[in-house]
């Protein structure tokens, strides 16, 4: 569970959300989640799972939901 926590600090920290709405955000559903703030995400996410996300997974990384299933490639699990 403790990673699902990382994984939802991300989202809350970089685009100044509460960790409860994270779960429905979607790339550019947000004014924050622009093409900036997605790199931002990105790179807390790298950060916060000691990982380097390729970059055809970043271009394809459009929701929250989606990143978990990115991330499964990387041996990052939520269970």
């Amino acid at each position: 569970m403790e990673k699902l926590n990382l994984y939802k600090k991300a989202f809350a920290e970089t685009f100044g959300v509460a960790e409860t709405e994270v779960e429905k955000l979607e790339y550019q559903g947000i004014q924050a989640w622009d093409s900036v703030g997605h790199m931002q995400l990105i790179a807390a996410i790298e950060d916060a799972f000691d990982i380097v996300l390729d970059t055809d997974d970043i271009v394809v990384f459009s929701s929250f939901e989606k990143g978990k299933e990115i991330l499964a490639k990387y041996n990052v699990s939520f269970d």
